[in-house]
């Protein structure tokens, strides 16, 4: 895959569902996006599967090839990696605030090691369609390692959030009910404890 074509862009994808509109609004650029799922923040391990194969099916659906790095290394999927950089935080590991950067800024390192790898000359994160990310951290992250013939392309995709949600529950794409790490599984649901307390 060195000899990729000019139009070629590796896209970091997060899940299946964030994955569409972004490959559909790159196509619209006159890019030809292939995936590239490194997701080592996502517990437990399957959730982190149901992930993947929602890439996977959404790779397919559209055409677009996925690079799968946990296949040359299971360690990718392992959490080691995203826990040690977490922990790193202290006490501030909580914050969504300090957390989310640290693990954008670690997804989009590796995205743009293996664009450079691959032979790309561009790449950028489905993680860009979110409304609930910080945007500007994810761009920040993409920017600061492009360089070196690698861009970083900042697409905002989130208006096409409403499609996305659309074609992801008419295809059963697994829809995810929380960001990915076992910490946004703690937000999304502690208000169940509260409630019952």
């Amino acid at each position: 895959m060195n000899n990729v074509p000019t139009n070629a862009i590796l896209l970091h994808a997060c899940c299946g569902p964030c994955s569409i509109t972004p490959v559909l609004r790159l196509r619209d650029l006159g890019l030809e996006p292939t995936l590239y799922f490194f997701n080592p923040n996502i517990h437990p391990l399957t959730e982190y599967l149901r992930r993947r194969e929602g890439v996977l099916a959404v790779g397919e659906r559209l055409g677009v090839p996925v690079l799968l790095p946990d296949q040359a290394d299971p360690a990718d999927a392992a959490p080691d990696v995203w826990l040690l950089a977490v922990a790193a935080l202290g006490p501030d590991m909580a914050d969504m605030a300090r957390r989310c950067p640290v693990c954008y800024d670690l997804r989009l390192a590796r995205a743009a090691s293996r664009a450079r790898e691959h032979g790309f000359t561009c790449f950028s994160s489905t993680l860009l369609y979110s409304k609930y990310q910080n945007h500007q951290a994810i761009l920040d992250a993409g920017h600061r390692h492009a360089g070196q013939g690698l861009d970083f392309l900042g697409e905002d995709f989130r208006p096409g959030w409403n499609e996305g949600v659309r074609l992801s529950k008419e295809w059963n794409v697994y829809r995810q009910p929380y960001c990915g790490c076992v910490l946004s599984e703690h937000d999304r649901y502690r208000k169940s404890i509260l409630q019952k307390a």
